[in-house]
Order: structure tokens, then sequence, then C-alpha cells
């Protein structure tokens, strides 16, 4: 076992401190991602700084109509809150497909944006991997990558980041909030993890010594709703195949509004802007939405034995978007 020590944060600040004067450090929130990564020796923090305790699990409105989510929200918690489930129900729904129920009672918002990819190779210490030690190399390219991202990858790193919460706040222009050394930041929740490049071990635009405090969505577009949908190999305590979250709002016939992200499939939740470019002003039918979803997988580059992964996030935009539309 690897020693480490351990610092019960009394506030924000105490932890920023304590974590820039260690670059060893990292953030305990729930640690249901953490703890397990310490068990296989990929994370090797020589002190956790424990901000379970700080005041950051509120959920408010903001003055403007959305909605303020504090870092320490449990999940469970935020999928039930009623604002959440009226006014934002992609969020929910995405929170409720992922993990179990008794995961979620413990992990919190921050810890589900920071949490790391479930690549085999990246899990296996024996193994070489990028992202784990960068300059050794990615035996997922030409090994066992059938989960793994057919958008947006290198040579370097192949992974796909597995959360479902995060795809949802990227269709949602969701805003995370920082605070660091150097003071308060924010970065839009869809550029917020990293595409890979020749820098696989960089999720995030985080910098060193960075807190996540809150993360807050913007008022819901007038009129429109929200949907997430997911594919996997279980029911249940499964990462997504392939994942969609979609927000829509139709007038008259033709879209008002459209927002696509979809999981499962890259480095990071992948924003479908092509996508939303055909759908905006567009009659609101599966044709439009088939040349949408299309115009978005062009991009795509399957590898061996993922390319299924196409056809179905296709299917999945399809039929979400017209679902949404039968809504409206």
């Amino acid at each position: 076992m690897k020693p480490f020590a351990y610092l019960r944060a009394r506030s924000a600040d105490e932890a920023v401190r304590a974590s820039s004067a260690h670059p060893g450090a990292g953030f305990l929130g729930g640690g249901t991602n953490l703890v397990d990564l310490m068990k296989l020796g990929v994370e090797t923090p020589d002190l956790l700084i424990d901000i379970s305790r700080l005041p950051l699990d509120r959920v408010a409105d903001t003055d403007d109509g959305g909605l303020r989510i504090g870092a320490t929200v449990r999940n469970s918690d935020l999928a039930a809150h009623p604002a959440v489930r009226a006014r934002y129900p992609v969020l929910s729904q995405a929170l409720l497909s992922g993990a179990s129920g008794q995961l979620r009672n413990t992990a919190t918002t921050g810890g589900n944006l920071l949490q790391r990819t479930r690549c085999p190779y990246f899990q296996d210490t024996s193994k070489p991997c990028n992202k784990r030690e960068p300059g050794t190399g990615c035996p997922a390219r030409e090994g066992a990558h059938r989960d793994l991202a057919v958008l947006g990858h290198s040579e370097h790193c192949v992974a796909t980041q597995p959360s479902d919460m995060a795809v949802a706040l990227s269709a949602l222009d969701a805003t995370v909030h920082l605070h660091g050394p150097d003071g308060e930041r924010t970065v839009p929740a869809c550029a917020f993890h990293r595409l890979p490049g020749d820098t696989p071990h960089r999720d995030t635009e985080i910098r060193a010594g960075e807190l996540i405090t809150e993360v807050v969505l913007p008022p819901r577009p007038d009129g429109a709703g929200s949907l997430y949908r997911k594919a996997r190999d279980r029911a249940s305590f499964a990462f997504a195949l392939a994942s969609v979250a979609a927000v829509l709002s139709v007038r008259d016939g033709r879209i008002a509004h459209a927002a696509l992200a979809f999981g499962g499939l890259a480095h990071r939740p992948w924003r479908a802007h092509a996508a939303e470019d055909v759908l905006r002003g567009a009659p609101a039918t599966d044709e439009t939405f088939a040349r949408a979803a299309d115009a978005e997988l062009a991009a795509a580059r399957p590898l061996r034995d993922n390319a299924f992964k196409v056809g179905l996030a296709r299917s999945l935009a399809v039929e979400a978007l017209a679902e949404l539309a039968a809504d409206s």
C-alpha cells in the first residue's frame, strides 16, 4: 500500500492552497472513481484533500431563471431535485442512467465531471498507456477497442469519457466554475474535457490547484423539451456504447432551437455543432433529423471493431429528436 496524508479542508481557499503546495494531491468528494483508481495503482496521490464538508452542496435558482449546482451535490439528490426534473429532464435522465443507486448516493457533481476513462489498458498498470504514462503507446488501437472512440481520437489515444451527466451538461450549455490559485474562472461544459491529441494524459482544462465549485445552467430556452437516450450492454451499471442528449423546440413546424451532444463516442462529450447547423430553422421531420445526424457522424473514424457505434448513435439521435418534436 502506498501511504498518503489526509486533510479535511475547512474552506475552498484552504483546499486550493493545499493542492497548490502538493502537486501530487487529489481532491476527495465521494471517492467513487478516485478510490477505485487508487486500489488499482493508477492514481497515487500523496495527499487526499477532503472537500466533502465544504458548503458546496446546494442547488439554487439564479436570478435569470437558471440553476446553480454545487460541486458536492450528490448525483441522486440532483437527479431527484424538482427544478431539475421540471426544467432540465435531460440532466435527471442522464444521472439516473449512470452507475447504480448506491453509487449515485455517494458520487458528486464535481467528481462525476472528473471521472476518468474505463479503457481497460488505462486501468491495467501492467499494460502501456499514453494516458497513464505518456510516451508508452496505445495498445487499444490494435487491441480491445469495441467500447472506445470513433470521433476525435488520435494515434496516441482512443479512450472515451464515461460521464453521462457531462453529456447532458454539454447540450444544456452549462458552465463549470473553478476556484484556483489565480482566482475564479469559468469554462463552458462543452469545452471542459479535452480531445486527446498528443497529450491524452490531460483529461480536462483544469489547471494545477483548481477546484470545481459549481456548475451553472442557463435558463431553459422557451418551449424547449429535452431528453437523454443511452445504449449499453446491460440495463444497469454499464457505460454507454453510445448516448445522446437532445434539447429541441419547434414553432410552426420548424426547429427554433436545437442542441445535441453525443456520449460514448469520444474523449469528451461530443457537442454536435454540424448537426445543429442542419437542424436550426429546418422542418421538424425525420428526414431533417437523419440528415443532421449524418452531417455530424460523417467525421467518424471507427476502428476495426467499433464501427457499429456510428449507426447506433445515428439511430439514438433521430429517435430522440423525433420524440421531442412530437411532444412540442
